[in-house]
């Protein structure tokens, strides 16, 4: 599968958990339709709102994911701001679960994975061809092209996770992981602009 094709693939992932939350039921049929088009994979017409476990455990996946990609970047990528790009995702996706699990854990919720939930299975296969792929200038552009379309993505769910979550708490911390995620595809973009101009 592409770097494209696993891409789209994901943010449809991330866009149906996002859409679970939301009850538009004239919307979901369509956008089940135009996402199985595009990813062969059909996600059911009728899906369970999310909880705040599901968030808990969405946001968990996201930084979870993202650090272990960057700390791949810090030793793989060839470009200084690329690895640094990769050290700041580690450290600052670290901060970020953290302080989710701290939260969870204060408030008594475990994260749990949203019916039909993919992002571990997606997450491993993205390392995985990230690990495959050759060091040099094609595997900066991938990793940073990568992150743009996943911060994109994230950010989208997590402004729409604000909208869905019950506990004010996890709504506090929603709004303060936010302005991060935002920073993090602010400096992505600045990095894929400047790799395509290479």
């Amino acid at each position: 599968m592409s770097l494209i094709a696993r891409t789209t693939f994901l943010l449809s992932t991330l866009a149906v958990v996002a859409a679970c939350g939301e009850k538009k039921a004239e919307n979901t049929m369509a956008d089940t339709t135009a996402m199985a088009a595009d990813t062969t994979a059909m996600a059911p017409a009728e899906a369970a709102p999310l909880t705040d476990p599901n968030i808990v455990y969405i946001l968990d996946q996201a930084s979870a994911s993202d650090s272990a990609r960057g700390a791949l970047a810090k030793t793989k990528a060839t470009s200084k701001d690329v690895q640094d790009f990769g050290k700041m995702m580690v450290g600052e996706h670290h901060g970020l679960r953290t302080a989710g699990l701290d939260l969870a854990k204060k408030l008594s919720v475990t994260p749990m994975a949203p019916a039909g939930d993919q992002s571990e299975a997606m997450a491993a296969q993205e390392m995985s061809v990230l690990e495959s792929t050759a060091k040099g200038a094609a595997w900066d552009k991938a990793y940073i092209d990568y992150e743009v379309t996943y911060h994109q993505a994230v950010l989208e769910t997590a402004t729409k996770a604000l909208g869905i979550a019950q506990n004010q708490e996890l709504k506090d911390l929603i709004t303060t992981a936010a302005p991060v995620i935002q920073k993090h595809l602010d400096r992505a973009l600045e990095l894929q602009k400047k790799i395509s101009a290479m």
